[in-house]
């Protein structure tokens, strides 16, 4: 289900676009948010050179970044509300070689205060998609008070 088929959404899935727009570290790295639904979304990246380990893989810190956006962003999309990462646990399955890295996180179990998301991020080379890592993710979801005392520097 997009935005689109869910009107309750498209004012959340707004939200979270502009404000994922406005951080920094994503068009640093040079990242996009590809898909966004309730309670999932898509991030990924493009190979540069900026973005590789010294044996030409993506840097697992890219990895690790498109895993701790994606799951809060997910979490967000799930309950309309801010959220922060809690903890994550991040397991390299094999070596990320290709074109594109993408991380598509799902929430498995929404809270009011924690909720759970996994993350799968897979590398793109010719179009064919190797799974190269898995996370698990708690997110802490937020009130409007507590996100408001939270200065942003975007």
């Amino acid at each position: 289900m997009s935005a689109n088929d869910d009107a309750d959404f498209a004012p959340i899935a707004m939200r979270i676009r502009d404000n994922v727009g406005r951080q920094g570290f994503m068009s640093h790295v040079g990242a996009e948010l590809s898909e966004l639904t309730r309670g999932a979304c898509t991030l990924a990246v493009d190979r540069r050179p900026e973005l590789l380990q010294q044996h030409g893989l993506f840097h697992g810190g890219v990895t690790a970044f498109l895993v701790d956006n994606a799951t809060t962003i997910a979490a967000a999309a799930s309950r309309g509300q801010p959220a922060l990462t809690a903890e994550y646990k991040l397991n390299l399955l094999s070596p990320a070689v290709g074109d594109r890295l993408i991380c598509r996180a799902r929430v498995i179990k929404p809270g009011r205060q924690v909720t759970v998301v996994a993350a799968d991020v897979f590398c793109v080379t010719d179009g064919v998609e190797k799974h190269t890592a898995t996370a698990l993710a708690s997110i802490a979801m937020l009130g409007e008070k507590a996100a408001a005392k939270i200065k942003s520097p975007a």
